[in-house]
């Protein structure tokens, strides 16, 4: 089947399903504000999961991301609260994009498998972050909520062209480029693409700076959508991933007949969307919707490596 073909049959899929969801709820599934709360939702998610496709394809998983995003917020609302705009963007790209690249430096350096030192990794956000919660001295900066003046990336309609923007150029940069190519490349057969000339280690950390980037726009988005961000410890963070872990699962499994990037908001859209549903019919969040997302993560990753014949990172 033609990629453009099955490209239209999955948007009508996804079309009558959420007819049906409107159906079973009598119409508030699909009722403007609902809607409009379900792509909401999605946005943060998008960027976390464009991250992970990048990593996932140079054969990489970086379990400290949702530990980066919570450092990401509070960056993002000490410095938005004292500079607008510019504070809010400029603190989480900075702290998103450093952390990130040394997650990958760590990653590229000491060799040690990805998902461990991951691990290792968000245990240290999180320590930091809750110390940055506790202290006196930095507790007025990071426990504050932030201005609701500047919640405008999470509002409709500023957050659908942001989501359009970041998708073209995200777009661009994994198909079109050579850091995209380079890192589908390495996650193939690291070997090969030395031999072939590819410089492994320079590579790794470009896609650390982008994902970086990607994982600290996300925290912009977070806080300016939830306001306040939470320190978590005991790898309580690692709940921040889970969703977008789950849609960049289900885009590789669609990535045979549509672009991983392109597929990213639709899938964040399903996931959503079901979550929503269950929420309609009085499922408890934190129990049984704990219970499918965390059967849906072994399904899509089960689907995924499908026919892979050798250990996967």
């Amino acid at each position: 089947m033609h990629p453009a073909l099955f490209f239209l049959l999955f948007l009508a899929a996804i079309a009558v399903c959420a007819c049906i969801a409107n159906l079973l709820t009598g119409g508030m599934f699909l009722e403007v504000s609902n809607a409009k709360a379900i792509f909401c939702n999605c946005i943060y998610p998008c960027f976390v999961a464009w991250a992970l496709c990048f990593m996932f394809a140079c054969g990489y998983t970086d379990l400290s991301l949702g530990g980066v995003v919570v450092l990401g917020s509070f960056a993002a609302c000490a410095c938005g609260n004292a500079w607008g705009y510019p504070g809010l963007l400029i603190g989480s790209l900075v702290v998103g994009t450093l952390l990130v690249f040394f997650n990958f430096f760590i990653f590229a350096f000491t060799k040690i498998p990805s998902w461990i030192a991951s691990i290792s990794l968000a245990m240290i956000y999180e320590a930091i972050a809750v110390f940055l919660r506790a202290n006196t001295g930095t507790r007025t900066y990071f426990a504050a909520e932030l201005n609701r003046s500047l919640r405008g990336l999470a509002l409709w309609p500023t957050n659908l062209i942001v989501l359009i923007i970041a998708l073209l150029i995200i777009y661009v940069l994994y198909n079109r480029t050579g850091l995209g190519m380079n890192a589908r490349a390495i996650g193939g057969n690291a070997d090969v693409s030395k031999v072939l000339g590819i410089n492994i280690n320079r590579t790794l950390l470009c896609i650390g700076l982008l994902c970086g980037i990607l994982v600290g726009f996300a925290s912009a988005i977070q806080e300016s959508y939830n306001v306040l961000t939470t320190a978590m410890s005991g790898l309580v963070s690692l709940q921040m991933i889970y969703k977008p872990l789950a849609i960049a699962l289900l885009a590789q499994v669609l990535q045979k007949r549509i672009n991983i990037i392109l597929a990213v908001p639709f899938c964040a859209l399903i996931i959503y969307g079901i979550f929503n549903l269950m929420t309609f019919f009085g499922v408890p969040s934190g129990t049984l919707q704990d219970l499918v997302l965390g059967a849906f993560l072994i399904l899509f990753g089960a689907i995924g490596q499908k026919g892979t014949k050798e250990v996967v990172k």
